[in-house]
Parts: structure tokens; sequence; C-alpha cells
């Protein structure tokens, strides 16, 4: 059997899944990491190559898979790795998500390319039920509760911010809410007062405190309109009690197909490892995007345009048996 070429940009808990990830896939292989920092092996034994050196892999990786954080990583690596071969990404800054696409379009139809951008399970498998439960019930409400969890993106934002050594975000969702959409109601409540962002930080010796609480509540498309907590902590109560990063969460339409006939759609995911299942999600969207190259398409595609039979390494007959 003729294996997928994995290459993984970035090494961080993402980075890591999708390695991990890629050894469960007995169709794929993991040929190199590609990362900024001098890192000594990895835990699979593929080179660690300089992202300087990027270019040098092209007949070699068949698909990369892009594992930097979306604030800023993914912003400048997306379209220089586009440019060279096919990607897949986590982007999750969801305001920013039509300007991000278009500069991966652009880039990847001129290189004769595609990326599929934005996968994970929200944006990604979330996306998806959001749009078949708003399908087949035109009539009616969606609600998405995420957690309570550690948030990768929101988590890695905060550790951008000066003064900050480390810190994590947990989103957390108000079960009042949750219980009424169960229960048939229409509750109308905007996504940013059906949650709190929990944020706990290990400052830099000698940063100013307030200082790094006013930019984290006032940060754009993260914290700003959110009830945000902030507490600061010692490193050795954030390891001792935030080492994990679990999440998970809900989608949910509330609609009715004839007055008095309601239904409820609900999908649900408990993560006990949120950088592993996302990358989970990537490997199998890293099949499915090399398999529209192979039907030559390029450019920007999302999860709304890829067949879900794709994602499996199983062929359609085979699905059609065994799982339709």
């Amino acid at each position: 059997m003729e294996r997928l070429r994995i290459g993984i940009v970035g090494y961080g808990n993402l980075g890591k899944g999708v390695e991990l990830a890629v050894s469960q896939n007995q169709d794929m292989e993991l040929v190199a990491v590609f990362s900024r920092r001098s890192l000594g092996e990895t835990s699979s034994g593929v080179p660690v190559v300089s992202i300087e050196e990027r270019a040098q892999y092209q007949d070699a990786i068949d698909i990369m898979v892009l594992c930097g954080g979306s604030a800023t990583d993914l912003v400048a690596q997306g379209p220089q790795f586009a440019a060279l071969y096919h990607t897949v990404d986590s982007y999750d800054t969801h305001a920013k998500i039509p300007e991000y696409f278009a500069v991966m379009d652009s880039t990847a139809k001129a290189a004769g390319k595609v990326s599929t951008i934005s996968v994970g399970w929200d944006p990604g498998l979330f996306s998806l039920n959001r749009v078949l439960a708003g399908s087949v019930l035109p009539r009616g409400t969606d609600y998405t509760f995420w957690g309570k969890g550690v948030s990768q993106g929101h988590s890695d934002a905060l550790r951008r911010i000066p003064g900050v050594r480390d810190a994590k975000q947990y989103t957390i969702p108000k079960q009042e809410l949750i219980d009424a959409v169960r229960s048939g109601q229409r509750p109308s409540v905007p996504a940013n007062e059906a949650h709190i962002r929990d944020c706990y930080v290990v400052a830099e010796p000698g940063a100013d405190l307030g200082q790094i609480e006013i930019m984290i509540k006032t940060m754009a498309h993260y914290f700003a309109g959110y009830e945000t907590v902030v507490t600061f902590v010692s490193e050795q109560e954030f390891q001792a009690k935030h080492s994990g990063i679990p999440h998970g969460g809900f989608v949910f339409r509330a609609g009715e197909t004839s007055p008095g006939v309601n239904h409820v759609f609900e999908f649900a995911l408990k993560l006990d490892s949120n950088p592993e299942f996302t990358a989970s999600v990537l490997a199998a969207y890293a099949r499915a995007t090399f398999r529209l190259a192979q039907n030559g398409v390029t450019g920007a595609c999302t999860v709304f345009d890829i067949p879900i039979g794709w994602l499996s390494p199983k062929p359609v007959d085979a699905l059609r048996r065994e799982l339709l």
C-alpha cells in the first residue's frame, strides 16, 4: 500500500498529537517535523527540519499539516507552505476565517495546490453539524456551547501577551442554558453571554498584573465582550492544577416541522485531550485533501467542500456495505 507522506509544521501539543494520529493510520507515514526551534529529537524518530528549509522537501512530502497557533503563526506560515505544498490547518479565529481563506485560496491556486483550512472540532465537526441541522430543520434556532475545557487558541493568545510566562483559558458554558435548550426551549442568548472565559495566568517576575488583565479582557476576537475571569497563580500551582487539556461541547438546533411538533438536534463531544482529538481530525482531513488534489482541485477548501467519505481510509464500496 502506498502511504500518504506527511510533514508536520510545529511541534507543540497539536504537532505531537498529529505525530500520534499518523502512527495510528496505516495509510500514512510521517516524514519530518518542521520547527522554528532547535529540537533534539521527535518521539517517532523522524528528523526535525528548520522552517527556513521548507522548500527542500517538496519531492518527499505529499501534504503538510500546519500546527501553529492562529493568532500569529498560521497567518504567516499558512501562505508560506501553501505556496509549496498541499496543506491542512486548524485556523480558528472565526471572525477572520473569510480573510484567511482568501489569502490561502489565492496562494494555493497560484501554486496548483490544495489548502484545507479551519479543520478541527470547532471550526470543523461542529461547523458540519450546524449546516446539517439547519438544512434538516429550516425552522429553528442554532446553539453552540463550548466546554468546560481548555481552548488551545485562546490559551495561545494569552501566552503571546508580554509579561505572561504561561496561561490556560477554560471555556465554561452556563448549564442553565444547556438545560433550557435540551428541554425544547429557545432562549435568546448570544454566545458571548452563554459562556464564561476563565483564565489562569503565570506572570513573569515584575510584570504589571493590572496591565496584563486589561490586555486580556480587551483582546478582540478572543475575550472582549465575554464574561472573563483572570486569576494569577504561581508556576507550581499552575503545573499541579492546570496540566491537562480537556475540552468538549455541544451543537444544538431546536426547531419545528409543523406547529407544535418540536425537535432537538444535539451533537456532543467530551474530550480528554483537545489537541490529540483535533490532531486526529486534521489527519483524516489530510487524507481527504490529498484526494481533492488527485481529482484536480486547487485553492482553499473548508470542511463544507469535502465529501465525508473521503475522510475514511476505506474504499467507498466498503463504506456502503459496512456503514450506510
